[in-house]
């Protein structure tokens, strides 16, 4: 029983904020039946806000990665309308509670760029020597191409990455690109420009 401004013992915590409550989502679906389509409309049908949303094909699958805000009323219809959606069989789909990311305002974004001719381990080589460095990696896009005059076979990636304010900035880039040498990479590393 609820006094007047007051919990009463054992009685739930209030609920959170409508801005507390988020939810991530992953799927994928052949690109004949955009998951986008599917995933976007359960959100708005469910008055929940897409506040961040990521695309990309990845073999013959069209994948989707969205995180929704609601009210908590809103969410858990949401995780029901996906719950729904996920019986079906043209669809594949992760969903999970989370909350938003505190700012970093510690961490200084960068840009690494780096072309190779393609051979297996590279992401993991380079995602080890950043955990090593305790620097996280914010994004990745990564993909192997046929290089159009010699028909080799290439390597790309874009990675964006958290660097500690506090450490030496060329003294790591001096490292990185020594390390790049050593397996062969031509790479970069500059401040992300906004």
């Amino acid at each position: 029983m609820k006094q007047a401004g007051r919990q009463v013992q054992g009685e739930n915590a209030p609920r959170p904020a409508s801005n507390d409550n988020y939810l991530v989502i992953s799927a994928f679906g052949a690109p004949d039946r955009s998951p986008l389509v599917a995933i976007s409309k359960r959100i708005s049908d469910c008055g929940c806000n897409l506040v961040e949303g990521r695309v990309a094909t990845l073999g013959n699958e069209l994948s989707v990665l969205a995180l929704a805000q609601g009210a908590w009323d809103a969410i858990a219809k949401l995780e029901n309308a996906l719950a729904r959606l996920d019986r079906d069989d043209n669809l594949r789909l992760v969903h999970f509670r989370t909350s938003v990311r505190e700012p970093q305002s510690n961490l200084l974004p960068y840009v690494v760029e780096v072309i190779a001719a393609d051979k297996p381990g590279v992401i993991f080589q380079l995602a080890e020597f950043f955990a090593h460095q305790d620097i996280s990696i914010e994004q990745l896009h990564s993909t192997r191409y046929r290089a159009m005059q010699t028909g080799a076979d290439m390597f790309s990636a874009q990675i964006t990455i958290g660097i500690p304010s506090s450490m030496h900035i060329a003294a790591l880039r001096d490292d990185f690109l020594e390390f790049c040498d050593g397996l062969n990479l031509d790479a970069i590393m500059d401040p992300m420009k906004f």
